[in-house]
C-alpha cells in the first residue's frame, strides 16, 4: 500500500464556516433583499409621486426618471471600486458599510421635501446598493466549495424573485394606507436587522495578495462610467441623443474609460486584469447580462404605466398583477443548475434570451382591453427567462475568475448590468417618450397653448392635463391610452430586437458549462492514494475532495 507524499492539505474553508454556510447565504440573500425591494416598491409608486401634495410631491416626468437614476448613476460609478475596496480590506466589513448607508439614505428619502431632496437622497443609497451587491456574490463565493457554489448561486439569485414578489405588494400596501414615505421609511428596521445578523454571521475575507493599489485605474474608471452613465440618462430625459448636453457626458466618459483602459494594460499593478475578457466564459456572460437588461429594464419601466395609467388598476393591484413574474424568477432559479448540468449553460441562456424576446414581442399584443390571463401568464413567462439567465451567466463569470478576485470580479459583472439597465431605460424611454409625443400633440388642442408640451410629455401628463380641463378633458383619455399603446409597441419591439442579439452572443461566444463525467476506466487512478493533493478531475472545474485548495 502506498503512502501519500507531502504534507496533508488543510482545508480550503474553515470548519465552523463550513458548517453555518447555509445561515451565511440567508444573511446574504437578505442583505440583496434591501437593495431589490426598494427598487421594486418605487416601480409601483412612480404615479403617486407624481402626484401634488399632499398625495405625492408633483414629480414630474422628468424628476421621477431621476429619482430612479440617480440611483442607478452612482450604483453603475462605484460597483466596480466599491468591488475592489472589498477585495482589499475586507467584504464583511464592505458589506456592513454598504448596508447602513443604504438604511440612512432610505431614511432620509422617507422625509424629503420636494422632487430635488428625493433624488440626492435616492443617490445616497445608490452608494450603499454599490457597496452590498458585490459583497454578498464574493462572499457566497468564499464561503462555498466550487460543487456547491451553482446551487448558492441559484437560491443566492432567486432572492431577487422574493424582493420583486414582496416589493410591488409591499409597496401597494403602503401607498394606499400611508403616506408616501413609508415605502422607504419600511427599509430602516430590514437595515437593522441585516446589520445584527451581517455583524454576528459573517465571515470576514480578502485577497490574500492584493498588491499595491491602482489609484489612477480606480479614479478613472469612476469618473468614467459616471459620466457615461450620465449621458445616456440626459438622452432618455431629452428624448434626444444629439444635444450638446448628452454628446459631451458620453463622449467624455468613453474616452475616459479608453484611458482607464490603456492604463490597466501597461500598469504592473491593474485594478482589474483585463485578460479575463479574453476567457469566453467571462466575456460572453457580462455581454449578454448587459443586453437582457437592456431590454427588460425600459419595458419593466413603461408596465407599471401600462397597468395603472391605461388599465386604470391602483398601485396594491399592479404589484399583485407581477406576482407571477417574481414567482416564477424565484422558483425556477432554485433548479436552474439542475437545468444547467443537463442541458449545458449556453442552450439554457439560449432559450432564456429567445424566451425574453417572445414575452417583449408579446406586448405588441396588449391593448386597453387585453385579458388579464394573457397578461399574467406573459410576465410568468418574463420570470422564467430572467431564470433561466441570470444564475448560469453569474455563475460562469464567478467561476472563470480567481477566487480572491470575487468581489471585484462580481463588480465587473454588476456594472454591465447596471450600464445596460440604465441605457435600457434611457434609450427605450426616449423611444417611448418621442413616439407618444408625436401621436398625442394632434389631440392636445382643448389644451392651453402654454401647458401643451408638458401635457405631451407623458400619459400621466395628458390625463393630469385632462383633469384639470374638467368634463372637457374627458375627449383627451382615448387619445392618450391609443397613442401610450402605440408607443408601448413599437418600444417594445426594440426590446425584443436586443434580446435576439442577446441570444447570437450566447449561441456564438459562451461555452457549454456542463459537468463532465470521467470515464469508468479512470476512477480506480481517481481514487489511488498515490495522486498528489493538486491533482483534478479531467475537465472538472476544481480539486478532487471538498477540502482541498484549488
Amino acid at each position: 500500500m502506498s503512502t501519500p507524499s507531502g504534507p496533508p492539505v488543510p482545508p480550503r474553508i474553515p470548519e465552523a464556516v463550513h458548517r453555518r454556510r447555509w445561515a451565511i447565504l440567508t444573511v446574504l440573500m437578505f442583505s440583496l433583499l434591501i437593495v431589490v425591494l426598494d427598487n421594486s416598491i418605487l416601480n409601483v409608486a412612480v404615479r403617486t409621486l407624481a402626484s401634488p401634495e399632499p398625495a405625492g410631491i408633483g414629480a414630474t416626468q422628468s424628476e421621477l426618471e431621476w429619482a430612479l437614476n440617480s440611483y442607478t448613476l452612482v450604483f453603475a460609478g462605484l460597483l466596480f471600486t466599491a468591488g475592489l475596496f472589498g477585495d482589499r480590506i475586507g467584504r464583511k466589513k464592505v458589506l456592513f458599510f454598504g448596508v447602513a448607508v443604504f438604511g440612512a439614505g432610505s431614511a432620509l428619502a422617507a422625509f424629503s421635501g420636494s422632487p430635488g431632496e428625493l433624488i440626492a437622497y435616492r443617490a445616497v443609497m445608490g452608494i450603499g446598493g454599490a457597496f452590498v451587491m458585490p459583497a454578498t456574490l464574493a462572499v457566497l463565493m468564499d464561503v462555498f466549495e466550487p460543487q456547491e457554489q451553482p446551487r448558492a448561486i441559484g437560491i443566492w439569485a432567486g432572492s431577487v424573485g422574493v424582493g420583486m414578489a414582496i416589493g410591488p405588494v409591499t409597496g401597494g400596501l403602503l401607498i394606499e394606507h400611508f403616506w408616501w414615505g413609508s415605502i422607504f421609511l419600511v427599509n430602516v428596521p430590514v437595515v437593522v436587522v441585516a446589520l445584527i445578523a451581517v455583524a454576528l454571521l459573517l465571515p470576514d475575507s480578502r485577497d490574500p495578495n492584493p498588491g499595491r493599489m491602482d489609484p489612477l485605474g480606480v479614479v478613472l474608471s469612476v469618473i468614467g462610467l459616471i459620466l457615461l452613465v450620465y449621458g445616456i440618462i440626459r438622452g432618455g430625459e431629452l428624448a434626444d441623443f444629439s444635444a450638446p448636453s448628452v454628446l459631451l457626458p458620453m463622449l467624455g466618459g468613453l474616452v475616459v474609460l479608453v484611458w482607464f483602459v490603456l492604463h490597466e494594460r501597461r500598469s504592473d499593478h491593474p485594478a482589474i486584469d483585463l485578460t479575463y475578457f479574453k476567457r469566453p466564459a467571462f466575456a460572453a456572460a457580462v455581454t449578454a447580462i448587459a443586453l437582457v437588461f437592456f431590454a427588460l429594464t425600459g419595458v419593466t419601466f413603461f408596465s407599471a404605466f401600462y397597468l395603472q395609467s391605461v388599465r386604470g388598476y391602483g398601485a396594491l393591484e399592479a404589484g399583485l398583477l407581477i406576482l407571477p413574474l417574481a414567482v416564477a424568477q424565484m422558483v425556477v432559479s432554485l433548479r436552474a443548475r439542475l437545468i444547467v448540468d443537463r442541458f449545458g449553460a449556453r442552450t439554457v441562456c439560449t432559450v432564456g434570451m429567445l424566451l425574453v424576446a417572445m414575452v417583449l414581442g408579446a406586448f405588441v399584443m396588449f391593448d386597453a382591453s387585453t385579458p388579464l390571463w394573457v397578461i399574467e401568464v406573459v410576465l410568468f413567462v418574463q420570470g422564467v427567462a430572467m431564470a433561466l439567465i441570470t444564475p448560469p451567466v453569474t455563475v460562469s463569470v464567478m467561476q472563470s475568475l480567481p477566487r480572491e478576485k470575487a468581489g471585484s470580479g462580481s463588480a465587473v459583472s454588476n456594472t454591465f448590468r447596471q450600464v445596460g439597465g440604465a441605457l435600457g431605460v434611457a434609450v427605450l424611454g426616449s423611444l417611448l417618450s418621442t413616439q407618444y409625443r408625436g401621436a398625442i400633440e394632434g389631440h392636445l388642442s382643448a389644451v392651453p397653448s402654454g401647458a401643451r408640451q408638458a401635457a405631451g410629455e407623458s400619459i400621466e401628463a395628458t390625463l393630469a392635463a385632462a383633469e384639470r380641463l374638467g368634463p372637457a378633458g374627458k375627449a383627451l383619455i382615448v387619445p392618450a391610452n391609443e397613442a401610450f399603446l402605440h408607443a408601448m409597441h413599437l418600444t417594445a419591439l426594440a426590446s425584443a430586437g436586443v434580446a435576439l442579439i442577446g441570444a447570437l452572443v450566447v449561441v456564438f461566444f459562451m461555452p457549454d458549462g456542463r459537468k463532465k463525467v470521467p470515464a469508468p476506466d479512470l476512477e480506480p487512478e481517481l481514487k489511488s492514494a498515490d495522486r498528489g493533493p493538486e491533482q483534478v478531475l479531467p475537465g472538472g472545474p476544481g480539486p478532487v475532495g471538498e477540502n482541498c485548495r484549488r
